[in-house]
């Protein structure tokens, strides 16, 4: 795939991944209280962004983008929603920690989406 759509949509996924896994990593101390999240999950979640970051990055430049690459990003981002709906059901967060969950669950979902309509759009190869 060699749109400048999924490109770009693989950029946007690492650049907000990459930040929310410094906020995480590095502002748990400050995030968990005002979320009512434990400091470890959120140091855990971040944690698990940066090499997700690095292969999107990676993947957002490669020369071909690969569908099946694509393909397993939109699964990833479906499991992170999924997970973050677990977190809320097995935490007793904030309102703010409502708040804070369900902006990156819906951020990561609307990327999910935009990378399936990339797939959809991108006519396969032989």
């Amino acid at each position: 795939m060699n749109s400048q759509f999924i490109r770009r949509t693989l950029l946007a996924d690492a650049v907000i991944s990459g930040a929310a896994g410094v906020l995480m990593v590095f502002g748990a101390v400050l995030l968990a209280p005002l979320t009512n999240l434990p400091q470890p999950l959120l140091q855990i979640a971040g944690i698990t962004l940066f090499p997700w970051f690095l292969a999107l990055l990676w993947m957002s430049r490669a020369e071909s983008v690969p569908r099946d690459g694509v393909r397993f990003v939109v699964a990833i981002n479906l499991i992170w929603v999924a997970g973050s709906i677990a977190a809320l059901l097995l935490t007793n967060p904030s309102a703010f920690g409502y708040a804070f969950v369900i902006a990156q669950a819906v951020a990561v979902g609307a990327f999910a989406e935009l990378q399936i309509i990339a797939l959809k759009r991108e006519p396969v190869r032989a």
